[in-house]
């Protein structure tokens, strides 16, 4: 039988906010109040989580929060949790992501965890977003991470794709190339100024992002310059697949990316291709259609590899990129293929808006455990150059 965990109020992230307590093992959600650089939804927050702790059946004992220290949903956790004369517990982005959906499905044994989104500060001070992660009840270990892209002129480049091509050209060695490549969309200026940027590695923080690599592969493609909206480029990147496999039926799958190395994922031979338009016959569809399942294909080689090392036989898979039907539906398949077990999101969403039931859940097993803090090992050779 097992023991009961003990109640933990959870604030979230920053993106699609919501708040959770863990109530006697039970989730109870706040609202979701959205993105915190609204005020009005830090106020919402503010409130909320103040009236999830007068219903708590009993008292908190921790607040969970994320790692980014500048959250706003990170410096009222700290605050409650000095007012409640309770620890504050930091606990970082994808393991919360995969965490949420090991209490969600009352999972206790060890898992790998493919954590995809578009960003979350990671232990060693860079920007995490595609990662393979080791979990277990009392510690977790990220495995590896997707090659790295720059991001150059920093966050705007999650809001402009154009950016994040050229990004991938810089990364494929062919930086000169965007000059020629984008000037006539984005202006000469704004395209020379972002190929010094990568060359000369100045204001060009580096991020294993998922959503940044897709949002690289819509550019490549013509079908995203800027975002006016959150994923935008990678909604219509997956929109286009689905013409084309609705159409067509699936691409062969390919063997363009070695998954066998554990450490890091190198996703630059699908950037490659979707630059030179591949097949440009077949068009823009087709291109993204390959370039979904093969991204599939490789995120699946890359657990099937981990789990063969560690002999763990559960996939968690976690984080907003898995909200891309098309993606999820292969990397499912591919996991399944080898004999997998996969979890996935069912009673909640596999963005951030159910974060907070991951943070509390870590939360609540590190008090479990005896108050020590989970055990965590990065790989530093993941550092991004």
């Amino acid at each position: 039988m097992r023991t009961e965990l003990p109640t933990i109020l959870a604030c979230g992230a920053w993106l699609k906010n919501a708040a959770c307590l863990l109530d006697a093992g039970a989730p109870v959600w706040s609202a979701v109040h959205g993105d915190l650089g609204e005020p009005s939804a830090c106020r919402a927050l503010e409130a909320s989580v103040r009236d999830l702790v007068r219903r708590a059946r009993r008292p908190v004992v921790a607040v969970a929060h994320d790692l980014h220290p500048d959250f706003f949903s990170t410096r009222l956790g700290v605050a409650l949790a000095g007012e409640f004369g309770v620890p504050a517990i930091g606990v970082q982005h994808h393991h919360a992501h995969i965490a949420a959906v090991m209490a969600e499905h009352g999972v206790h044994e060890a898992v790998l965890g493919l954590a995809l989104d578009g960003v979350g500060l990671g232990t060693d001070g860079t920007a995490w977003g595609g990662e393979l992660l080791w979990v277990d009840t009392t510690a977790w270990r990220r495995l590896g991470s997707l090659w790295p892209l720059g991001l150059p002129g920093g966050d705007v480049a999650a809001r402009e794709p154009w950016r994040m091509a050229a990004s991938a050209l810089h990364a494929l060695g062919r930086g000169g190339e965007i000059g020629e490549r984008f000037a006539g969309v984005v202006g000469a200026s704004a395209a020379r100024l972002v190929q010094q940027l990568l060359a000369g590695g100045f204001n060009c923080p580096s991020t294993s992002s998922a959503g940044r690599w897709f949002d690289a592969a819509a550019a490549a493609l013509g079908l995203s310059v800027r975002q006016a909206h959150e994923a935008e480029a990678a909604i219509a990147l997956e929109q286009q697949a689905r013409t084309w496999i609705a159409a067509h039926g699936l691409p062969a799958r390919t063997g363009i990316v070695d998954a066998s190395r554990i450490d890091r994922l190198d996703l630059r031979p699908l950037l490659a291709r979707l630059l030179d338009h591949g097949d440009a016959a077949a068009g823009v569809p087709a291109e993204a259609a390959w370039f979904h399942v093969a991204l599939a294909e490789a995120l699946a080689g890359w657990a099937g590899a981990a789990a063969r090392e560690s002999g763990a036989r559960t996939v968690c898979l976690g984080g907003g990129c898995f909200c891309n039907a098309v993606l999820t539906e292969h990397v499912v398949a591919g996991l399944q293929r080898q004999g997998l077990k996969v979890l996935r999101p069912q009673a909640h969403t596999c963005g951030d808006a159910a974060l907070a039931l991951g943070q509390a859940w870590v939360a609540a097993h590190q008090l479990h455990a005896g108050g020590r803090p989970l055990s965590i090992e990065v790989n530093e050779s993941l550092s991004c150059a």
